[in-house]
């Protein structure tokens, strides 16, 4: 049973010591929060989640290694009820859609961090979830669209990295028709104009990350 007047305890996650850093900066002055635990990575922070169990966690989503995203599943599987904020320099619909779909209640943009962190962490912790206005409208948009296969990302990580048609084919074991009718999808999907454009999109769309490259 939480006592009145005890402040909202926070857990930061991120791989940048000058990101916790702010973080901690920001929350030093606010009475009605306390920066509890702090991790670099997802390994660290299921650990650190388990050892708290913080009322907040801010959740980095590039990380080395697993993944915030899969940092967010694995904290939810086993606390169902983790109110986890999402902070991310990346603003597409894709990596945000899917950072919902594994259970964040909030996502925001590093680059509005010092302007909105504190209302977005008073917020999650009374129940609401917080989405910046323009990425809900770009996950909107892009609701019904067809999403890419795996397959059809994996060729197009290939893709980023600068690999021609034949390259694709060799190197995942498929015939080169194969790679073409693959790249002919994606770029309907993508509503993209060429190659160039599909990864173009893609990166924006948070699809692919600028690490995804193969």
């Amino acid at each position: 049973m939480e006592t009145p007047n005890r402040p909202i305890t926070v857990l930061a996650v991120d791989d940048h010591p000058i990101v916790r850093e702010g973080i901690a900066a920001l929350l030093e002055h606010q009475p009605d929060m306390a920066l509890i635990a702090e991790a670099e990575n997802a390994g660290e922070a299921i650990e650190a989640f388990r050892a708290h169990r913080p009322d907040v966690t801010l959740m980095d989503l590039q990380m080395p290694g697993a993944s915030g995203i899969e940092a967010i599943v694995a904290i939810r599987r086993e606390f169902p009820r983790a109110r986890i904020v999402v902070l991310t320099t990346y603003r597409g619909d894709a990596q945000a859609a899917r950072a919902l779909e594994a259970g964040a209640a909030g996502y925001l943009l590093k680059s509005a961090v010092r302007k909105e962190l504190l209302e977005t962490i008073r917020a999650i912790h009374a129940g609401y979830k917080r989405i910046p206005a323009d990425v809900a409208l770009d996950i909107a948009e892009h609701h019904t669209a067809d999403p890419l296969t795996p397959r059809e990302i994996e060729i197009l990580r290939y893709v980023a990295g600068g690999g021609g048609n034949k390259i694709v084919a060799d190197a995942l074991g498929i015939s080169l028709e194969t790679v073409k009718g693959h790249m002919k999808n994606v770029l309907a999907k993508l509503e993209a104009r060429d190659r160039t454009h599909a990864v173009t999109v893609a990166l924006k769309r948070g699809i692919l990350d600028d690490t995804s490259a193969i």
